[in-house]
Parts: structure tokens; sequence; C-alpha cells
């Protein structure tokens, strides 16, 4: 792995699980592009979001939780299967953002719709992408990529299954949506504290120079 891809990667503590390691693999025995399983995690993210904005039932709202933690399975194992399995491609950086970008919309536009405040989806969609653009400007001025904040991608997506869990809950007692409301509220205010403290991080890391980490 070169020091660009090294700092491009996003630290995840599963990578050394035994379960990520046995399915990267068998994946990469199979023939399995990691491309096609960036794909497969916006499939995911279609079907969540489609169980979130019908919603209704309690099934759907696990349904939606499980759709979530397996798009984020699908981000674990496409990264490992390109880097550890060994099949890098040369358009491997594009299904690695791309994807994440359309798939948070998936999820958060839907869930503002279904809280009926499709104000609070947008926004959160659109913060939750500045995330990521902050992240990979650093990068372009030479940094290392800041995956850190507040509401990076693994606590959102951790945000929107407690939200829809506790959803799920809920609607077997009430038809209420407070869940959903806190929850998009939760990763649009997060997102956008994100957003600050990544900036301010490059703007720190510049003004130190060359020289410092």
């Amino acid at each position: 792995m070169t020091l660009h891809e090294e700092t491009a990667r996003r630290p995840i503590a599963a990578r050394s699980s035994a379960w990520a390691i046995a399915s990267s693999a068998w994946l990469a025995r199979k023939g399995v592009s990691p491309n096609a399983i960036s794909v497969t995690s916006m499939l995911f993210a279609a079907l969540g979001g489609l169980l979130i904005f019908e919603g209704g039932h309690w099934l759907a709202w696990l349904a939606a939780a499980a759709c979530v933690q397996l798009r984020l399975a699908c981000n674990l194992l496409d990264g490992m299967v390109a880097i550890e399995g060994g099949r890098k491609s040369s358009v491997g950086a594009i299904y690695n953002e791309f994807p994440d970008r359309i798939a948070d919309t998936l999820f958060l536009v839907p869930l503002g719709y279904a809280a009926g405040m499709p104000w609070l989806g947008w926004a959160s969609a659109l913060l939750a992408a500045l995330t990521a653009y902050v992240r990979v400007f650093g990068g372009s001025l030479g940094l290392a990529q800041d995956f850190s904040g507040v509401m990076a991608k693994q606590r959102r997506m951790a945000a929107l299954t407690a939200g829809l869990a506790a959803q799920a809950v809920l609607s077997l007692f009430s038809a209420g949506i407070w869940p959903l409301l806190v929850t998009g509220a939760v990763v649009a205010a997060g997102s956008l504290v994100t957003c600050v403290t990544r900036t301010l991080a490059i703007a720190r890391k510049l003004k130190q120079g060359p020289d410092h980490p």
C-alpha cells in the first residue's frame, strides 16, 4: 500500500476482526470485485431508504436498520478485497467515494420525509456529503485525510441504526415519530460540527507547515 493510499484509508477497528478477514478472503477467492461490493452498498441503501420512506411497521424499521449495517459491511469489505485481497482497479477511488455519497442520501432524505420534515432529510444528506468534501479537500492539499469528527460516517450510521431501532420499539406502542426527528437533528447538527472541526484542523496543519505531521 502506498503512503497516499494509507493516509486516505478510513481507520476501522472491525478490519482486524475474524469475520471481516474471512469474508474478504472468501470474496477475493470467488473473484468478486471491490467495485461490485461498493455498488451493492448502494443497493442496500436504496432498499433501506424505501423501507424508511414507507415505514409504518416495526419490522420495516428493523429491516431498514439492518440495511444500514449491511451497507457498512460492504464499505468495509470492498476496501479489504481491494487492498488485502490484491484486487485494486484503476477506477477504484471513484467507487470508493461516489457510492458512499449516494448511499448517505438514499438513507437520510427518506428519513426526513418519514419524520414529516423533508427539509431535515435534505439538510442531513447535504451536510453528510460536506463532511466527505472537507476530508477529501484536505487530502487534495497534501494532508492526511481527516476521518475524525462527532458525526463521521460510522457514527452517522450508528445514530441512524439506533434511531430506526428506537422507532421500531415505539411503533409497537404508539404512532409517534420522535426517534426519527431526533435522529435527523442529531445527524444534521453533528455533521455540521464535523465540517467545522475538520476545516479548522486543515487550517491548523497548513499554518504549521510541511514539517509538522
